[in-house]
C-alpha cells in the first residue's frame, strides 16, 4: 500500500478540480475580485489547506467567462498595468446554487456511507 505525499497529493488535486468552480463562484458572489486577490482570499480563508495556483485558476476563470457565469472589468492601475476584476453574473449565481446543492447531497451521502455525523 502506498502512503505519504504522492497519493495524498493526487487525492487533493482531484478534489480541487471538482470543487474549484464552486469555490471561485462562491468568492465572486461575495465580492468582485482580481486573480491574485482570489488566490490570496482562498489561501487565507482555507487556512492554507486549499491553495489554487494562479496558473490553474485562470483556465477555470476563462471557462466561466465563456459560459457567461462571470463577467470581467478591466481597470488601469499604476498608469500602465491593467488589472482584470471578475464578478459573478445572475446565471453564475444560479449555477452556484445548483453546484452547492449537488455538493451537499454528495457529501451527505458520503458521510452516511462512512457513518460520519
Amino acid at each position: 500500500m502506498q502512503t505519504g505525499g504522492g497519493s495524498d497529493m493526487v487525492i487533493q488535486e482531484n478534489l480541487k478540480k471538482g470543487t474549484a468552480e464552486m469555490i471561485l463562484l462562491f468568492l465572486l458572489r461575495e465580492n468582485e475580485m482580481y486573480g491574485y486577490q482570489l488566490t490570496q482570499t482562498l489561501r487565507e480563508r482555507s487556512q492554507e489547506k486549499y491553495i489554487l495556483q494562479e496558473g490553474s485558476m485562470y483556465p477555470i476563470l476563462y471557462r466561466l467567462l465563456e459560459k457567461g457565469l462571470i463577467a470581467e472589468r478591466r481597470e488601469i492601475v499604476c498608469k500602465r498595468r491593467t488589472r482584470v476584476y471578475y464578478s459573478i453574473t445572475q446565471e453564475g449565481i444560479n449555477r452556484l446554487d445548483d453546484i452547492i446543492h449537488e455538493y451537499v447531497e454528495i457529501t451527505t451521502g458520503i458521510g452516511n456511507v462512512m457513518n460520519l455525523k
